[in-house]
């Protein structure tokens, strides 16, 4: 529901109605309209780690990796049903003026996935697969540039090509920072 209304459109009364429960009692487990957007937020961090981050560590250190989180991420509003797109990705557009506990949710999650994100291409550098100069934060940012671009294709221009496009934006991301072996 929140993916397709925002974090901001959900209340006690509409999840009550959706769930067909009342809301005297989903007000007794939440408390407040502030503590049920609180919990979405934290279970769509925990549903993306469940999709994203978790089958991607199950491959070695490296770009093999980071290629797989990049494509979970990538496809993850669709592997995860989410109808309206990612709730934490709206979210940061939807609170990112609003200073709060709903701001600073979606603040950390976010810092959360660009630290993975660095651990991930820091890891790949230690492997010897990226460069030792690759500046990782820079990395780190045009990864999310990619993801963001790629979402706003899909979405907002229907483009049958976005996935395609934001490959080859990884895949150019990628060879900028490669170590090429030497011919000996």
């Amino acid at each position: 529901m929140a993916s397709c209304v925002g974090v901001g459109g959900l209340s006690i009364g509409s999840l009550a109605e959706r769930a067909h429960m009342s809301k005297s009692g989903l007000f007794a487990h939440f408390g407040s309209k502030e503590e049920l957007q609180l919990a979405v937020l934290r279970e769509s961090q925990q549903r993306f780690a469940d999709v994203v981050v978790r089958p991607a560590l199950r491959l070695p250190r490296g770009l093999a990796r980071l290629r797989a989180m990049v494509l979970n991420w990538l496809d993850w509003t669709r592997s995860a049903n989410l109808p309206g797109g990612c709730v934490i990705n709206a979210a940061a557009a939807e609170f990112d003026d609003q200073p709060g506990p709903l701001r600073d949710e979606v603040r950390n999650a976010l810092q959360a996935l660009r630290r993975t994100l660095a651990e991930t291409v820091a890891k790949a550098v230690a492997v010897g697969e990226l460069r030792a100069d690759t500046d990782i934060d820079q990395f780190v940012f045009e990864l999310n540039g990619i993801y963001q671009v790629t979402q706003q294709s899909r979405r907002l221009f229907d483009d049958p090509d976005a996935d395609r496009r934001a490959l080859l934006a990884f895949d150019r991301l990628v060879l900028d920072h490669a170590v090429i072996p030497q011919k000996e």
